[in-house]
């Protein structure tokens, strides 16, 4: 037996216990939605990204099993053997007029938004290009410059004078600056248009990772559209299982650089395809979010009403005016001790801990989406003064006053 190999995991692991970072699963017995099942509990819940409240959308849900029954539920091989369906067409034909990163877009269907970014970072960069990436970035543009096996710099958290420097000392022939439009931690917004400004200015491709930003921002049609932005350097990354509902992603670009992604990148080339059932079922939640502007609006309010009942609690709540609303407590056992007061309160809030968020600023992340009520924002708020009014009286009774 290696019980040697093992013994060296449970101590790693056993350090992780003490240092209060494990995570646990917890399986949901119902349908996503404001309010899920989870261990024979009824809880309200923050924790989703689905924005729309599309997971569970009738609509959505009789487009996937007419799907199911009409295409089946399984694509059977890559894009490039025999998986590539009418419904993949189709969605990729919708979502590249809709997005519109330049003109004449077209996109391409991922399984994933990590696998999309891996395809796009693996595939235009090499060992004589320069990656410049904001260092809140989500973990899988990181990864996908470190397969790209580019030069990799990080620059401080849109800090764009630092990122010029960068750019300005770099004699790579070819640039990528990466950058995600809404940081999923944090709430807030890629300043975009100087990201745009300095790709012009040094030649470099533009990577927008628009994972939390497509179907809430610009119309639905994402961060990108918010500034009114388009160009040619633009690479725009989708995820399809947040705020559309499903499941998957796209990347809409030049057709040069699509052309290239089925060419060469191999998380595409190598990966079975997408069921075209999920596709077709998408191309309704497409539809949905074109015409969402009463969803988007509900989640506006919820943002506002959250934002002002939180505004007395003595954790930092971070400047966001997304659907994501972290509250940073600092230590990750306190972090996870308020998050289980909530539980046993009927809300599900996920702590988030290092090392998904710099050592010391773990939070809870509030996650809003119009499957909500105003109650549902009005009983939160109020679960998480009574806490606080427990853990920091000085602070509640100052707050009184």
């Amino acid at each position: 037996m290696a019980t040697t190999l093992i013994a060296g995991l449970d101590s790693a692991l056993d350090a992780r216990r003490a240092a209060g970072l494990t995570r646990v699963r917890k399986a949901v017995a119902s349908p996503q939605g404001a309010r899920v099942t989870v261990e024979g509990r009824e809880l309200v819940a923050f924790a989703s990204n689905d924005y729309l409240g599309l997971a569970s959308d009738s609509a959505v849900v009789a487009a996937a099993r007419d799907a199911a029954t009409r295409w089946g539920v399984g694509a059977g091989a890559s894009h490039l053997i025999c998986g590539h369906f009418a419904p993949h067409e189709a969605l990729e034909e919708e979502l590249a007029a809709f997005v519109a990163p330049c003109v004449r877009a077209r996109a391409l269907t991922f399984s994933s938004g990590y696998l999309a970014n891996l395809a796009i970072l693996s595939s235009l960069a090499g060992r004589k290009s320069a990656i410049f990436a904001d260092r809140l970035n989500h973990a899988c543009l990181n990864d996908g410059a470190l397969l790209a096996r580019a030069d990799f710099a990080r620059y401080p958290h849109g800090d764009v004078a630092a990122l010029e420097r960068l750019l300005t000392a770099s004699q790579a022939p070819r640039k990528i600056i990466a950058t995600d439009a809404v940081f999923s931690m944090d709430g807030d917004l890629a300043p975009l248009p100087r990201l745009l400004e300095l790709a012009d200015a040094h030649d470099a491709w533009l990577v927008v990772d628009d994972a939390h930003g497509f179907g809430i921002l610009g119309e639905g049609r994402g961060s990108v559209a918010h500034f009114g932005l388009a160009s040619d350097r633009i690479i725009y990354m989708g995820t399809l299982g947040k705020a559309a509902g499903v499941a998957g992603a796209f990347v809409a670009a030049h057709p040069s650089v699509i052309e290239t992604l089925i060419q060469t990148a191999r998380p595409y080339i190598y990966t079975t395809a997408p069921p075209p059932l999920l596709a077709e079922t998408l191309r309704v939640a497409l539809a949905i979010i074109r015409d969402g502007t009463g969803r988007r609006a509900h989640v506006t309010h919820l943002i506002e009403q959250f934002r002002r009942g939180a505004g007395g609690l003595p954790w930092r709540l971070l400047p966001s005016s997304t659907p994501i609303q972290p509250l940073v407590v600092g230590d990750s056992r306190a972090a996870m001790d308020i998050a289980e007061a909530l539980r046993e309160k009927g809300f599900w809030v996920p702590a988030i801990r290092p090392p998904t968020v710099p050592q010391g600023t773990a939070r809870l992340r509030v996650s809003l989406s119009a499957a909500h009520a105003a109650g549902d924002v009005a009983a939160l708020l109020a679960a998480l003064h009574s806490i606080a009014a427990a853990s920091f009286p000085l602070v509640a009774r100052v707050d009184a006053t």
